[in-house]
């Protein structure tokens, strides 16, 4: 099959990351997959933008689409002319702009697909679609008459346990002491405001943890501001945003991560390369982090702290990207 993924969306981050795993995984099965993404905006002050990692994959769409939600009317009447030209038999839309886009552009013969990442964006009135991704089951069950699966998070294989965890500490100029992480951008969802707060009770138990922030967002002097309140700052790190090859080291650092709210991604992403890492997970009820998670807590400083470095420790099995691969050829082709 010849697959389009349209993402309207300049950067490396979100659902981009898992669907760079699906798209690998469908090429290997043989099909011909090109990734469309948002080729407007081509610069960023942090984030990793994703042309440049899917040219090196040799995903990169050649349709000429701009796929903005930045793009004038004009632009997105080009890029409505250039889908309908093309000649596809699958197109996978992952963004409202994508799929209001295919609505009015869809190849001749093409079958529509859309992926829900996130709650928000299952609205009553949307254009059709053959076929829907959700990311957990309780969102499946909002499209009941439709023809949908769950897409689960796809972790890249780089994310795995390491040899030593105490090499790669000291590699990051880290101490080798229990670590807590957080791998998210500083926005009121992910709520490091309950993260420093558990930390500061967690001390008190274990004074030797520290408390490692990937990331960035316009929230971080705030956030930075509150450790300095409450007398944290020799324990706490701010690292900012890491792209994917440093990142895995971060992330098999840590002993432990706290996903405490999701943004734009509900698949639990950062949960599963945390378990891949063989890191241990303490996550709210939020989207299929409960899938991924060791403890499950309340949005609560009290209840994270008391969780945290615990000794519990589930078995969960990854799914696996060529398994996913197989169950969305079967939604492709409207089979079983």
């Amino acid at each position: 099959m010849k697959v389009l993924h349209l993402l309207a969306s300049p950067f490396f981050s979100g659902p981009a990351e898992s669907l760079t795993q699906l798209a690998l995984a469908q090429r290997a099965r043989g099909h011909q997959v090109q990734i469309a993404v948002d080729t407007k905006r081509r610069s960023t002050a942090a984030e990793e933008l994703a042309v440049p990692r899917l040219e090196a994959l040799g995903l990169l769409s050649d349709a000429g689409l701009e796929l903005s939600v930045k793009s004038s009317p004009l632009a997105v009447a080009k890029d409505i002319a250039r889908l309908k030209r093309l000649s596809v038999d699958v197109v996978h839309c992952h963004f409202s702009h994508d799929h209001l886009l295919a609505r009015w552009g869809r190849p001749a013969g093409a079958r529509l697909v859309r992926s829900i990442h996130a709650p928000r964006s299952l609205r009553r009135v949307m254009p059709v679609a053959d076929a829907w991704t959700v990311p957990t089951e309780a969102l499946a069950a909002r499209l009941a008459d439709q023809h949908v699966r769950v897409l689960p998070p796809l972790v890249d294989a780089r994310f795995a346990p390491p040899t030593s965890r105490a090499e790669v500490r000291r590699r990051l100029e880290l101490p080798d002491v229990p670590l807590v992480g957080m791998l998210s951008t500083f926005q009121p969802s992910r709520r490091h405001d309950v993260a420093v707060a558990a930390f500061e009770q967690l001390v008190r138990r274990r004074p030797e943890t520290h408390l490692i922030l990937l990331g960035d967002g316009a929230l971080q002097p705030d956030v930075e501001a509150d450790v300095r309140r409450r007398g944290l700052s020799a324990r706490v790190h701010f690292v900012g945003y890491q792209p994917v090859e440093s990142f895995v080291h971060w992330v098999q650092a840590l002993d432990e991560v706290w996903i405490l709210g999701l943004g734009n991604d509900w698949a639990g992403r950062a949960a599963a390369q945390a378990r891949a890492c063989g890191v241990r997970v303490v996550a709210v009820d939020e989207g299929a982090l409960a899938t991924f998670a060791d403890a499950v807590v309340p949005a609560e400083p009290d209840a994270v702290a008391a969780a945290a470095l615990g000794a519990e420790r589930r078995s969960v099995v990854l799914p696996s990207p060529s398994d996913v691969a197989v169950t969305l050829d079967a939604l492709y082709t409207g089979g079983s």
